[in-house]
């Protein structure tokens, strides 16, 4: 299998190239095609070995949810004319990611355990445990960077540096908690909890969309429900479908994306693992087929179905 580790594509057109922690992102005056790549990233580093299929999964999970949350919020794609691609709207993204939590578990989790009670300014109740439902599902922005770290970041400091106008921002927060009781019945249908996520959003003609992706395993941490109980009453970890497997595997290995920590070494059988992994998180929540795209010669595969599509 030919994963796909990066594209270096150059289109008719195109105006500007940008390479994300996982996508190769080509703008165009009026749109932005993403290229779901195969790269994996953790605690804001790219892992040295793409994971095969993995950019599939993350594209095809996005785009089925985009359009299963359509009716309540406009959302920047078009159109998918490849597994590993989609082409939508060119947004003005706004420079925070809305992170909402229905329950204690991974960065919340880590922060609580270490004697923190308030996390971006959302005060923590005494007394909860790792995976504990909060009471009310919160809101936990964090910068959006570039390179390196995205920061905790409260919704006072948000408003008093003038990341985001205060109107735009209920509106964000409002369209945020609507997505996440969408994705929390939506997963409850596939006998899964969405216990975190995030969103982005952006700006076109002074109307706030969706952009990126939603519900994915790269954005979005999900437990079984069946075990959720019994698991939390005994104290056993929660058996669940998100990345979070791999950031246990890289602190468990000395990683955590500090400065002078080597990443450790991906074997063929790990790296097939969360392949599988990904695999299966997809057909859980979407209930479909995983179909694997023909990975012969994945790159010229996605430029001539971008190439078609441009002409269209």
């Amino acid at each position: 299998m030919n994963a796909i580790q990066e594209t270096n594509f150059q289109f008719p057109g195109q105006t500007a190239f940008y390479r994300g922690k996982v996508r190769d992102v080509y703008s165009f005056p009026e749109k932005l095609i993403m290229v779901a790549s195969d790269r994996i990233s953790a605690f804001d580093v790219v892992l040295p070995r793409p994971i095969p299929f993995k950019g599939q999964v993350l594209n095809q999970t996005a785009s089925y949810f985009l359009k299963a949350t359509a009716d309540i919020v406009p959302n920047w794609l078009l159109n998918v004319p490849d597994p590993n691609v989609s082409i939508g709207l060119k947004c003005e993204p706004y420079a925070v990611e809305m992170v909402v939590r229905g329950y204690l578990a991974g960065h919340a989790w880590r922060q609580y355990r270490d004697g923190h009670r308030t996390l971006c300014g959302v005060a923590l109740p005494d007394g909860l445990r790792e995976n504990d439902r909060l009471p009310t599902p919160i809101i936990t922005p964090s910068t959006k960077a570039h390179e390196g770290h995205d920061e905790d970041i409260s919704r006072d400091e948000i408003l008093r540096q003038g990341i985001v106008s205060e109107p735009e921002y209920d509106q964000l927060e409002r369209y945020a908690l609507a997505l996440f009781a969408r994705g929390t019945a939506m997963a409850a249908e596939r006998g899964l909890i969405l216990v975190d996520t995030k969103y982005e959003f952006g700006n076109l003609n002074d109307k706030v969309y969706l952009i990126d992706e939603v519900h994915t395993p790269d954005s979005s941490r999900y437990f079984y429900a069946d075990t959720y109980e019994g698991n939390q009453e005994a104290g056993q970890p929660q058996k669940q479908l998100s990345k979070e497997f791999v950031r246990e595997w890289l602190i468990e290995n000395g990683f955590q994306g500090k400065t002078g920590q080597t990443i450790p070494t991906m074997s063929d059988e790990w790296v097939n693992q969360i392949s599988t992994r990904y695999i299966e998180l997809f057909e859980t929540v979407t209930g479909q087929d995983f179909q694997p795209a023909d990975s012969t010669d994945p790159s010229a595969r996605i430029e001539t179905a971008i190439l078609r599509a441009l002409q269209d």
